[in-house]
């Protein structure tokens, strides 16, 4: 059975609410063989990282970057999975290929984004560590500004069914 890996961190009620949604729309009952893990940020590890077969990742953005939660994540895990970095220690997003990288290139990932501002650096942020990462993005990101509304609600429906059944037997 495939395993989808959801990160993420939802600490209002506008990030819960689009949560609440990817997860409705990866557990849809028409998906068959695929098994939805949930992991806040703070407690997902290389591990779950290693187990799973695809991923859904969520955050508020405060300040122009992803939450301090998802970075925490991706900072834990980024070596351990196969993350390379180039010789000034940036992410090295040359190794994105599904022909070389660490054991989780090529698997796809979707991502949703919430801020009441600009989501522009948190997007460009979290792209550039899961390119380093070698996945693939499979789905539009789901930035929504503002309040969350049955439209949005309806795209993280979407977003999550589809990174699923990309998974699905």
């Amino acid at each position: 059975m495939a395993r989808l890996l959801v990160v993420h961190h939802s600490p209002t009620r506008s990030t819960q609410a689009l949560l609440e949604s990817v997860l409705a729309g990866a557990q849809d009952d028409a998906i068959e063989g695929v098994e939805v893990v949930v992991r806040p940020a703070l407690e997902a590890t290389a591990d779950d990282v290693l187990d799973a077969d695809g991923y859904l990742l969520g955050s508020p953005v405060n300040f122009g970057y992803m939450s301090g939660a998802l970075k925490h994540f991706f900072d834990t895990v980024f070596l351990s999975v196969g993350g390379a970095l180039d010789p000034s220690g940036r992410a090295d997003v040359s190794t994105g290929s599904a022909s070389e990288g660490g054991a989780t290139t090529g698997r796809p990932y979707g991502l949703w984004m919430h801020g009441r501002y600009d989501l522009t650096g948190g997007v460009r942020a979290v792209q550039s560590i899961v390119g380093a990462l070698g996945w693939k993005q499979s789905y539009d990101v789901l930035a929504v500004l503002g309040e969350v509304g049955e439209e949005e609600r309806s795209a993280a429906y979407e977003l999550g069914a589809t990174i699923a059944a990309l998974l699905s037997s």
